[in-house]
């Protein structure tokens, strides 16, 4: 969430950055509202003062065995204007913060503006398109034969976009996941068995509540309020919820395998079927808790522990710097890394890095302190690292043979107990 006293003094400034990410934003309503609060809050002070001078006043009378019965009803009149003041700001206060929740994050300075997802701009690449000798097959046509997955049966227990891995799809799905757990490890991360269910403000803190609640999967009942988590980003930022870290003890480098769960999925047509669009999907996430400097250098190894799972699976791959149109609602900044999908010819996200400066941390009163000074909020980062789902499609598609096999990548033979080749049947 944004801080209102940046709006308050910048306010031209604020608004030009956020219509970059959306063209519609306008602060008049909100600005117009912090001023009512300010006004409203001097009134009540005025008031507090004056019922303060008044009960002092009825000390002294008292102690002179005065009568004070004139006083004591105007400084009882006077409560009854703080608490009616008292009751509007609460109102107000309240609407003020669920326009300000409604805002997205600023974009850092130096990223390109546009709204089209088209210039975004491609800063590395790895590896190159594989050029086949052979009509390839997509990756729904290979398991045909295959096996790994089952669409159908998904459809019939849940409905569409909620696929079933089995037997090898499920062994080698498992491969990866392990995989990239390994590897984020061996790079300095701490691993978290999270929640799949959440409370609303802890949705609330990553940025998915209030705009995205008809995204979203829950459960609302006498007993529960809880939802889905669509990454598990957001547990992980709810980790430290309204706690104080001291200085010395960021950055905080956490990664959590989980199932993640989302209702935009599934409607994009024929052209994404299989495991290109799904309700339900596995993924392993980084998350980072860091001192402002720190964010930077953070985003950069979250990059490289991303990239070095794609590179040990021999996966071409590009990475794109996002446009402020196209990045997340909290991010200010944000690199896809796209796998190239032979079966689709076209390139895919299967990781999405994002700094989110002090947004997310705002909204849920994460910080840290340096010595005694005041408490400051922290930055968070997030990234997937990676998402199975299209990863599975980019290393079938990939790897795939003239006979409909599929060689392995040799860093998951381990994983397999040396199995290094899918064979139809």
């Amino acid at each position: 969430m944004l801080d209102i006293k940046l709006i308050r003094a910048n306010r031209d400034a604020i608004e030009k950055k956020l219509k970059t990410k959306d063209p519609e934003i306008d602060l008049s309503a909100i600005v117009a509202l912090d001023e009512q609060i300010r006004t409203l809050k001097m009134s009540a002070e005025d008031l507090k003062a004056s019922r303060n001078h008044l009960s002092k006043e009825i000390g002294e009378k008292k102690r002179e065995k005065q009568d004070t019965s004139a006083l004591m009803a105007e400084v009882a009149g006077l409560g009854d204007k703080i608490a009616a003041l008292d009751h509007q700001l609460g109102a107000l206060e309240t609407d003020l913060n669920q326009k300000l929740a409604c805002l997205p994050n600023l974009p850092q300075e130096g990223i390109k503006i546009s709204p089209d997802p088209k210039d975004n701009v491609c800063i590395k690449s790895f590896g190159e398109k594989r050029e086949f000798s052979f009509p390839f097959k997509n990756h729904v046509e290979l398991n045909e034969r295959l096996h790994l997955f089952d669409f159908k049966r998904g459809a019939k227990i849940s409905g569409s976009g909620w696929p079933i891995y089995r037997d090898m799809g499920a062994r080698l799905e498992w491969a990866l996941i392990n995989y990239m757990i390994d590897t984020h490890l061996d790079n300095g991360f701490q691993m978290w068995m999270m929640p799949h269910l959440v409370r609303p403000e802890i949705m609330f803190g990553s940025g998915q509540l209030p705009k995205f609640e008809k995204q979203l999967f829950k459960i609302s009942d006498e007993d529960y309020q809880l939802y889905l988590i669509p990454t598990s980003e957001v547990a992980l930022n709810g980790l430290h919820f309204d706690e104080i870290f001291k200085d010395d003890e960021l950055p905080k480098k956490y990664i959590s395998y989980t199932p993640c769960f989302r209702r935009e999925a599934g409607g994009a047509g024929s052209s994404e079927r299989g495991l290109i669009r799904m309700h339900q999907f596995n993924k392993v996430e980084m998350f980072a808790f860091t001192r402002p400097e720190q964010s930077e250098e953070m985003f950069a190894q979250m990059m490289a522990s991303a990239e070095e799972i794609l590179q040990g699976l021999n996966l071409h791959y590009r990475n794109m710097l996002l446009v402020t149109g196209d990045m997340s609602f909290a991010a200010a900044k944000t690199v896809d890394i796209e796998a190239y999908l032979p079966g689709q010819n076209r390139y895919y996200e299967v990781s999405s890095v994002s700094n989110c400066s002090d947004y997310q941390a705002r909204r849920s009163q994460t910080r840290y302190r340096h010595k005694e000074e005041k408490p400051e909020f922290v930055h968070t980062l997030n990234g997937s690292g990676l998402a199975t789902s299209r990863l599975m499609v980019a290393l079938l598609e990939n790897n795939q043979n003239e006979d409909g096999s599929v060689t392995l990548p040799v860093v998951l033979h381990k994983y397999l107990n040396g199995i290094k080749e899918l064979r139809p049947s």
